[in-house]
């Protein structure tokens, strides 16, 4: 008997899972399809190109969220096209490098996403058309153990998605 509620638990967390799936892939496709906003084609462009549709990555200190001088003027920057581009919400995702625990990274991606829109905020983004999300260290950039592959790691980038 405890051999089948096993059996039934894992059956019930893979179809769970593959659903979760299925669903991010249709919502992500919706609103690719929806954005009409200066003939913006965000298809062709990952998270992690470093500048989509004129929105620049920002990077971090070693176990810091604080937004730097050079990081304000990217951002300066990202704030003007946010607000020229009414008909688009943005996504804030929060990353860092390899080292430390999961959870911690975790904590530390949402930290910096949350500053950067807090900044944007400040700059007279619409605070409504901005969401963040932490991935820490799950989509690494640069996977070697070097002192510029955890400074590359380290960042927030910027995913344009239809409003």
């Amino acid at each position: 008997m405890l051999q089948n509620l096993f059996k039934t638990v894992i059956a019930l967390l893979l179809v769970a899972g593959c659903a979760t799936d299925e669903v991010k892939d249709a919502d992500v496709n919706a609103n690719d399809s929806n954005v009409a906003t200066q003939d913006l084609n965000f298809d062709s462009m990952g998270s992690d190109s470093g500048n989509i549709a004129g929105l620049t990555t920002v990077n971090f200190g070693y176990d810091q969220a604080t937004i730097t001088a050079s990081a304000r003027a990217e951002l300066n920057q990202n704030a003007e096209w946010i607000n020229n581009n009414p008909n688009v919400t943005v996504q804030i995702e929060g990353h860092c490098d390899a080292r430390g625990s999961i959870e911690y990274n975790l904590a530390l991606g949402e930290r910096r996403a949350r500053a950067v829109k807090d900044y944007l905020v400040s700059q007279g983004v619409d605070g409504s058309r901005l969401s963040i999300i932490s991935y820490g260290k799950e989509k690494l950039l640069d996977s070697s153990d070097s002192e510029s592959a955890h400074m590359k790691n380290r960042r927030a980038n910027f995913v344009p998605l239809a409003k």
